[in-house]
């Protein structure tokens, strides 16, 4: 029996980019909208939203999906377009758009434990 394999950006409708920009650290959480809208949404946003029950990052999310990070990001996008998830302001980023100095400690520490 074969299996069926999508191609990751027709799960987008072949964007790669939204209005929304999602960096990989930003952490997405699935709100009670999400439940209530199961109908409407798609089978990814179900999965996506069964996973972020718990808080997940847009990497953490990606890596578990096994998708392309451009095609979470757009996903993701869409979900928050939709409210369908809480995303969380990202308080790593200074007001000039750079990585804050806590942020690429925590990277690198976690490199090291690499």
């Amino acid at each position: 029996m074969s299996t069926l394999r999508v191609r990751p950006y027709t799960r987008t409708g072949g964007r790669t980019r939204s209005a929304t920009t999602l960096a990989i650290e930003t952490i997405v959480t699935t709100n009670e909208r999400a439940a209530r809208d199961a109908l409407t949404s798609t089978a990814e946003h179900r999965v996506i939203s069964d996973l972020c029950r718990n808080p997940h990052s847009v990497a953490e999310v990606a890596a578990t999906l096994r998708l392309p990070l451009g095609v979470v990001r757009v996903l993701l996008a869409d979900m928050s377009d939709m409210s369908l998830i809480n995303v969380h302001e990202d308080r790593a980023i200074d007001e000039k758009g750079r990585p804050s100095l806590e942020l690429m400690e925590r990277v690198l520490m976690g490199l090291r434990r690499i």
